[in-house]
């Protein structure tokens, strides 16, 4: 039913007009503090360490005509380079599974795995994770032989707008981003594009789901149980689910706004429950992913996840 068409009044239309900001506080960043580069020093010497399979490694990472360590690490957004240099200088820092303890030692970030307390940190500039607000009426698929827009064509537009600081419009039009799992088309919200296809695989593979929430607009007067009962559980046609969490945010006479958080990657999963227990979805936005927030990033438009954000959700999926 077209939302327009119902009776409504004043409080339901305000009910109606729902933004992510309303829902949760937008997450601190740290901003990055980049320093000015020391002059050139003599290859340091790369500590020996354990693997990821726990065996010790004695190669020396050290790549001439690299970049200096910890400058890889603050343009990956780890810290500031004093920050980085003293996570260096207290061991924390391993390159291809060697800890190094001296920061002048030279890396290549784009072949080399570099990992602070052993999570990974992503430090090759041709890998890019994005998040996409994708608008309602959007298809999650790189091409639709309906002629429907898809988000590839808005991949297509990041890449050309971002061309110059990708490194030039060859190299970028090089580069392809897919979608990282699925909204349905009346779904908006967040959605990531990336490269990335260790993290694009923990995040769609069924062993590594992530907290999802969801803020629907729904029909009817939610009643105060509504809560409980996602969270004991509803009955489906494919099996029994259960919410993490579910809050009425707001109620009117027609119609009533919920949000709900859960890990099931099941298909169109928050609307089969809303319409289970008799409340069908008008509306329906991703506000949030794992420790991702959309913020105020309006419909349509996109931005780089920080570096902070991309360690964050690596941990998430244990990367």
């Amino acid at each position: 039913m077209n939302p327009s068409q119902d009776h409504r009044d004043e409080r339901t239309d305000a009910v109606l007009d729902f933004g992510a900001e309303e829902f949760y506080d937008a997450d601190d960043l740290e901003e990055v503090d980049y320093e000015v580069d020391a002059p050139s020093t003599a290859p340091a010497v790369a500590g020996a360490g354990a693997g990821q399979d726990g065996q010790a490694r004695t190669e020396d990472p050290y790549v001439a005509g690299g970049q200096r360590l910890q400058k890889v690490l603050a343009h990956a957004g780890v810290g500031s380079r004093r920050v980085c240099e003293q996570l260096i200088a207290a061991g924390r820092v391993s390159v291809d599974g060697v800890r190094v303890t001296e920061p002048g030692v030279r890396v290549d970030p784009a072949t080399q795995e570099i990992r602070v307390d052993g999570s990974r940190v992503l430090t090759d500039p041709d890998v890019i994770t994005i998040m996409l607000h994708k608008p309602a009426g959007v298809v999650t698929t790189m091409e639709d032989p309906q002629g429907r827009p898809t988000v590839a064509e808005y991949a297509e537009r990041y890449l050309t707008e971002h061309a110059e600081q990708l490194g030039g419009v060859e190299k970028a039009a090089a580069l392809r981003l897919v979608h990282v799992g699925r909204l349905d088309a009346d779904t908006e919200g967040l959605l990531l594009l990336s490269n990335d296809g260790e993290l694009t695989h923990r995040l769609t593979h069924p062993s590594y789901e992530v907290g999802k929430t969801y803020v629907a607009v729904v029909k009817g007067r939610v009643g105060a149980g509504l809560p409980r009962r996602f969270r004991r559980g509803v009955e489906l046609e494919d099996g029994p689910i259960t919410a993490d969490r579910a809050v009425v945010k707001d109620v009117s006479p027609d119609a009533s706004i919920v949000e709900v958080t859960l890990h099931s990657g099941r298909n169109r999963i928050v609307r089969r429950m809303l319409a289970a227990v008799g409340h069908p979805v008008i509306r329906l936005s991703r506000t949030r992913l794992g420790p991702l927030t959309l913020g105020d990033l309006r419909p349509g438009a996109m931005r780089a996840l920080t570096g902070a954000e991309v360690s964050a959700l690596q941990q998430e999926v244990g990367l």
